[in-house]
């Protein structure tokens, strides 16, 4: 395996995620797993208001998008998922950037980049 590959995980609000995919679609992601979760950080959750009784929800909805990529440049993924996702406010979310040492297509045991191709 010649080509570094790396795992971009985003976190974030749940309201962005169409805009986000748009965005690394256009960039070249061509493929991304997303998962519904809760979490909280700075924020420590949401003051809600129910029939006169307040409450705090402890753990927010949130979106998180993994995508793999070896040839999209990591930096264009993050400068673009930075540029859709940042309002300046608590709560826009987390970026993770990790190395991969590898990647296998289970169907046919292809391994590294071309196990990432889509093409057959």
């Amino acid at each position: 395996m010649d080509e570094k590959i790396t795992k971009i995980e985003i976190i974030t609000r749940t309201r962005k995620f169409e805009e986000l995919k748009e965005a690394l679609n256009t960039i070249g992601v061509k493929g991304m797993t997303v998962t519904h979760v809760l979490g909280c950080g700075i924020q420590k959750g949401m003051t809600h208001n129910y029939r006169g009784v307040e409450y705090i929800d402890q753990l927010l909805p949130k979106i998180k998008v993994e995508t793999v990529v070896c040839e999209v440049p990591v930096d264009l993924v993050v400068e673009t998922a930075k540029k859709v996702l940042r309002t300046g406010n608590v709560g826009d979310g987390k970026i993770f950037i990790y190395d991969v040492s590898n990647v296998i297509r289970i169907r046919n045991g292809d391994e590294g980049k071309v196990a990432l191709n889509n093409k057959e």
